[in-house]
C-alpha cells in the first residue's frame, strides 16, 4: 500500500535531517498520473519544509531542493531520487510497487484497501451524529431533501469507512404551524378512505387546499392556530389525529429508503422536543438571555453590542415555539443520549443562518460542544421534473429514472441493461451532482444522467459489475501464480500510480466532506484501466499476428 512506500521515504527524511518520521508522512504526497507522460510515485514540498520549520525559511529555495534530493541516498525499493522545481521527486522500485500495492488483495482484505493509512491518525475518532435527509411529514419529499439524503449518506458512510461510530438520524418536519393548517384542513377536506389507499398523496392533498382556502379565509387561518394550539396543549383529538398523520407517513418513507438501499438509526422529528423546548425557554430566562421584543416575541440578542440589531426568535407572541427553539432543544438531548464527538447537519444553504444562529445560542448557553457541531450546506437542484410537470414526491424521480432506462434498454444498449440490474436509482439519479462543490446549485439532467457511456454514474456502475464478471469467471486461478514484475507496462504501472492516491483522497473527503475528490478518483481509476487494458490487448494481439481493430 501507499503507507508502506510513504513511511519508507519519510525514514530517509527523518534520518538525514534528524527529525521523527513522523513529521514526513503527511508531507510526502503521490503524484497525480499525467496523461502520455511518465511520472514520478511520491513528491515532496520543500516549502512544508520551510513552514515547518525543518529547514529555514530564508535563502533560495531551490538550492535547499537539490542539496536535500543530492543527500538522500537511493535504495532498492526507492530507486531515483531527484529534484524538480521546490520538489523532490520519488520513484519506487517496480515489482515492489505491484507486490506492495495489492498485497492486501491477494490476502482477502479488498475491504480495506487504503483504510489503514497512517495519514488518518491525526483525524479524530469517536461518535458521529449525521442528521440528513429530514422531509416534512405530509408535504412532498422535494429536490433540497433528495440531496440532503445522498450528501448526508456520503458523509455517514465515508466517517464509518474511517472507524467512526456513527448515528444516521433523519429528523423529521413533524411539528409546527403547518400541523394546525393540516390538522384543520383535514376536517374540512380529509377523507379516511383516502388516507388508507394512497396516505401521502392524500395528506398532500389536503394540504395544498388548505394552503389555498387559508390565502383568503381568516376562519381557515384561525382553525389552524387553533389545532396547533390544542396539539401543544396534549389535547387528545388533536394529538391522536396527528399520530395517526406521522405514523402512515414515516411507514410510506421507509419503504422508499428501502428501495434506495439508505437506511437510518433514529427516526427522530420536532415532535419529540416539543416540552423540551419549554425548558430551553426557562433556561434562556435564568441566564438573562431571553428578552421581549416590542411585537410580544421572545428573542434572543445576538449582536456583538448588545443594541438588539441582531436577534433571534424562539417564542412566538402566542406563546407558541418555533423551529430553532426545537432545534436547540433537540441538540442539548442528543448530547445527553448520544454524547457525540460531532454532529453534523446536512441542509440546503438557505439554512446557514438558521445554523450559526443555533449553533451561537447553545455556545451563550454555556455548551461549549456546540463548536463540534457543523452544518454542511448545500446548492438548490433545477429542472427535476417528471414527464407529466413537476416532481411531487421522491419516487417519482426513481419511477422516471427506471422508466427512462427500461426506454433505453429497449433500444438495445447491454451497458444500460447492466445497469439497470445494479442501478441504486438515488445516487445514480444525483452522481453528476456529486462531481462539483455542494454549494453550487445544479441543473439536473435526465439524458446526461442516463447515459451509459462518459463520465456519468451508470458506467461507472457498469464498469463494476463487467470487472465482477471477470473476476467471478477467473475464480480457479490461484493467487499464487500472481507475478508482480510483469506488470511493468506503462500503462499498467499508470493504474498501480493511481491507486497510491486511494488514501489521500479519503483523507481530503474527510477534510472537507466534499465528495467530488472521491467521484473524480473513481472516474479516472476506470477511464485508466480501460486504457490500460486495451494498450496490453492490442500488445498482446500483436505479438500473436493479429491487427487490432479499433472499431466494428
Amino acid at each position: 500500500m501507499a503507507c508502506f512506500f510513504r513511511r519508507r521515504i519519510a525514514a530517509k527524511l527523518g534520518k538525514t535531517l534528524r527529525h521523527s518520521e513522523e513529521v514526513f508522512i503527511p508531507a510526502v504526497t503521490a503524484v497525480p498520473v499525467m496523461k502520455k507522460q511518465q511520472t514520478a510515485d511520491f513528491k515532496l514540498s520543500i516549502s512544508t519544509l520551510r513552514v515547518n520549520g525543518i529547514l529555514p525559511s530564508s535563502g533560495d529555495i531551490q538550492l535547499q531542493t537539490e542539496n536535500l534530493a543530492c543527500t538522500l541516498k537511493q535504495d532498492s525499493v526507492v530507486e531515483e531520487i531527484s529534484a524538480g522545481r521546490g520538489v523532490i521527486n520519488f520513484k519506487v522500485n517496480r515489482k515492489f510497487l505491484a507486490q506492495k500495492l495489492l498485497e492486501p488483495f491477494g490476502k482477502g482484505e479488498d475491504d480495506k484497501f487504503g483504510l489503514n493509512s497512517e495519514l488518518f491518525l491525526s483525524l479524530k475518532r469517536g461518535t458521529t451524529l449525521v442528521e440528513y435527509s429530514s422531509p416534512n411529514i405530509a408535504k412532498k419529499f422535494h429536490a433540497g431533501h433528495l440531496r440532503s439524503t445522498v450528501i448526508g449518506n456520503f458523509i455517514a458512510n465515508l466517517k464509518q469507512s474511517l472507524g467512526n461510530n456513527v448515528i444516521r438520524m433523519n429528523y423529521l418536519g413533524d411539528w409546527g404551524m403547518q400541523f394546525g393548517l393540516l390538522g384543520a384542513g383535514f376536517g374540512q377536506f380529509g377523507c379516511l378512505e383516502k388516507l388508507k389507499q394512497n396516505p401521502l398523496q392524500h395528506l398532500f392533498e389536503v394540504y395544498v387546499q388548505v394552503n389555498k382556502e387559508a390565502e383568503h379565509s381568516e376562519d381557515i387561518k384561525q382553525a389552524a392556530r387553533e389545532f396547533f394550539r390544542q396539539l401543544e396543549q396534549h389535547e387528545s383529538q388533536a394529538v391522536s389525529l396527528w399520530k395517526q398523520f406521522r405514523e402512515i407517513t414515516v411507514r410510506e418513507y421507509q419503504r422508499v429508503y428501502q428501495r434506495l438501499g439508505i437506511h437510518f438509526d433514529v427516526y427522530s422529528g420536532e415532535s419529540f422536543h416539543q416540552d423540551q423546548a419549554q425548558e430551553v425557554l426557562q433556561q434562556l430566562q435564568s441566564r438573562g438571555l431571553l428578552k421581549t421584543s416590542e411585537k410580544g416575541t421572545g428573542v434572543v440578542d445576538l449582536s456583538l453590542d448588545g443594541d438588539m440589531s441582531n436577534v433571534c426568535t424562539v417564542l412566538r407572541s402566542d406563546g407558541t415555539t418555533l423551529y430553532i427553539t426545537r432545534d436547540i432543544a433537540a441538540a442539548i438531548n442528543r448530547k445527553e443520549m448520544y454524547n457525540f464527538d460531532e454532529m453534523i447537519y446536512v441542509t440546503d444553504k438557505s439554512q446557514e443562518n438558521h445554523f450559526s444562529q443555533l449553533f451561537q445560542i447553545l455556545l451563550s448557553m454555556g455548551h461549549s460542544w456546540a463548536q463540534r457541531c457543523r452544518h454542511v450546506s448545500f446548492g438548490l437542484v433545477q429542472g427535476m421534473k417528471t414527464r407529466t410537470g413537476e416532481v411531487v414526491f421522491l419516487e417519482d424521480v426513481l419511477d422516471e429514472a427506471r422508466a427512462r432506462m427500461l426506454h433505453n434498454m429497449s433500444q438495445s444498449s447491454s451497458k444500460a441493461r447492466c445497469a439497470l440490474v445494479k442501478l441504486t436509482a438515488l445516487p445514480m439519479t444525483l452522481f453528476q451532482d456529486f462531481r462539483g462543490p455542494l454549494q453550487s446549485d445544479y441543473k439536473f439532467d435526465w439524458d446526461q444522467m442516463l447515459q451509459a457511456q462518459g463520465d456519468t454514474g451508470v458506467f461507472l456502475q457498469y464498469t463494476h459489475a463487467r470487472l465482477c464478471r471477470s473476476v467471478s469467471r477467473n475464480e480457479g486461478v490461484e493467487a499464487a501464480t500472481f507475478d508482480p514484475s510483469l506488470l511493468h507496462e506503462q500503462t499498467s504501472v499508470s493504474i498501480l500510480q493511481h491507486l497510491l492516491r486511494y488514501d489521500e483522497v479519503l483523507y481530503q473527503s474527510a477534510q472537507d466532506l466534499q465528495p467530488k475528490h472521491l467521484i473524480n478518483f473513481l472516474l479516472k481509476l476506470w477511464l485508466r484501466l480501460f486504457s490500460g487494458a486495451r494498450s496490453v490487448l492490442a500488445n498482446g494481439m500483436r505479438i500473436l499476428g493479429i491487427a487490432p481493430v479499433a472499431k466494428m
